[in-house]
C-alpha cells in the first residue's frame, strides 16, 4: 500500500525552462459524506461521489524558471483579473505540497482560473479548483520525470489536490470515486481518490444532477470549521461507523441497480450530515425554509409517480436533485413547475455524471 513518502521524488532526469498547461476539473457531489478529518487532510470516514460534468474549473498554468529559489512566486488571476484574496489559500497549498514537488520554488507561476458556473452560485469551487491546479502541476512534473506511469500521475494528482481541499481528490479521475480506506473496496485509500473498481449498473451510467440554487450567499460555515466540529462530537464515532455501513450498501446497489435502496442511502446521508451540524457545539442550521419545501415536494412527487428521483445536500442550503437519464423529461418538467419558485432568482444548474479532469 502506498504511503505519503512514495510521492516524494528523489531526482529529476529532465529540465524545462518554461511552458504552459491548461486543465479543467469538475466539481463532485458526495453520496456518502466525508465529514470530519484527521491531521494532513486525512478523512475520518470514507466517502463516495458522482463526478460532475458541467460545473468545472478551467485553470491555465504558465511557468518560467527564475533566478533564485528562495520562495514561492506566483500571480493569481480569476477570469483574467488579479484576485488577491485567493492568494493566501494558494500560498498555503504550495507550502503543504512543496515536499512532494521540490521544483516549486524554481519557477514563477501565473495561475489563471475560471469557473463554468457563477462564482456566487453557492457551488463549492474549492474541489474543482484545487484538482485543476494539481493536474497542471503534475503535467509539469511529468516533463521532469518522463518515466512516471499514468497510474502514478493520477494517484499523485489526487493526493496533492487533497492537500488543498479534501474533496478535491474526488475530482481528478472517474465517474464514481471512492476516497478513504474501505475494507470491501480494492485499492481504496485515505491518501487519494480511486475510481470505483466494481461493476456499475446501467441505472447509474448517465445519472443526472440538477442543482437548485436556494441560497447563493457565502457559506455560513467554512468546511474547515465544519469538519473541526466533529472533534468531541457526541455522535461522531457512530457516524463514522454509519458511513462505512452505507458505503457497503452502495457497493451492492451499484451492482444491482436498486434505485429504491440508492435513494434511502443517499437521502439519509444528506440528512445525517445536517444533523451532525445541528448537534455540534457550536451548532448550525444550514438549510433554509425553501430547502425543506423542496425536500417535501420531492417526497410527494416520488410517492405519487414512483419516479426514482431523490435529493442530496452539501453543507449548505442548495439541493442536488438526482435522477436517472431515462426520466429526465418528466423530472425537469416537475422542477420547472414546482421547484424553481423556491430557488433564488429562479436559478438552477443542470449537470450529469462526468469523467474527471481533462487536459484542454
Amino acid at each position: 500500500m502506498l504511503t505519503a513518502n512514495d510521492f516524494i521524488p528523489t531526482t529529476y532526469s529532465q529540465d524545462i525552462e518554461s511552458g504552459e498547461y491548461q486543465w479543467s476539473a469538475p466539481s463532485n457531489i458526495a453520496l456518502v459524506k466525508y465529514w470530519g478529518k484527521k491531521e494532513n487532510q486525512i478523512p475520518a470516514n470514507p466517502s463516495v461521489s458522482f463526478t460532475l460534468n458541467n460545473c468545472k474549473t478551467i485553470t491555465k498554468l504558465v511557468f518560467a524558471k527564475k533566478d533564485n529559489n528562495d520562495d514561492f512566486s506566483f500571480d493569481l488571476l480569476f477570469e483574467g483579473k488579479p484576485k488577491e484574496d485567493f492568494k493566501p489559500k494558494i500560498q498555503k497549498f504550495l507550502e503543504r505540497i512543496e515536499v512532494y514537488l521540490p521544483f516549486l520554488k524554481s519557477y514563477h507561476f501565473t495561475i489563471d482560473t475560471q469557473n463554468t458556473f457563477p462564482h456566487s452560485s453557492g457551488i463549492a469551487s474549492s474541489a474543482s479548483g484545487m484538482a485543476a491546479l494539481a493536474m497542471n502541476l503534475m503535467s509539469l512534473e511529468k516533463v521532469l520525470n518522463p518515466a512516471m506511469t499514468e497510474e502514478y500521475f493520477y494517484q499523485k494528482a489526487s493526493f496533492l489536490a487533497r492537500l488543498g481541499s479534501g474533496s478535491a481528490c474526488r475530482s481528478v479521475k472517474g465517474k464514481v470515486v471512492v476516497w478513504g480506506n474501505q475494507a470491501n473496496i480494492q485499492g481504496s485509500s485515505d491518501l487519494f481518490g480511486v475510481e470505483f473498481p466494481n461493476k456499475i449498473h446501467d441505472n447509474f451510467k448517465n445519472h443526472q444532477d440538477t442543482i437548485l440554487l436556494v441560497d447563493k450567499g457565502e457559506k455560513q460555515v467554512s468546511s474547515t470549521v465544519g469538519h473541526d466540529l466533529m472533534h468531541n462530537h457526541p455522535y461522531a464515532e457512530r457516524r463514522f461507523e454509519q458511513a462505512h455501513e452505507n458505503l457497503d450498501k452502495l457497493i451492492a446497489v451499484f451492482e444491482s441497480g436498486d434505485l429504491n435502496e440508492f435513494i434511502k442511502v443517499v437521502e439519509s446521508e444528506a440528512l445525517t450530515l445536517h444533523a451532525m451540524m445541528m448537534t455540534s457545539m457550536p451548532y448550525f442550521i444550514l438549510m433554509k425554509p425553501n430547502t425543506l419545501q423542496i425536500i417535501n415536494a420531492i417526497w410527494k412527487f416520488r410517492n405519487e409517480t414512483n419516479i426514482p428521483v431523490c435529493f442530496t445536500l452539501d453543507a449548505g442550503a442548495n439541493v442536488h436533485v438526482l435522477y436517472p437519464e431515462n426520466v429526465s423529461e418528466t423530472v425537469l418538467q416537475f422542477i420547472k413547475d414546482e421547484l424553481v419558485g423556491f430557488c433564488q432568482n429562479g436559478q438552477y444548474l443542470c449537470d450529469e455524471i462526468g469523467i474527471g479532469a481533462v487536459l484542454n
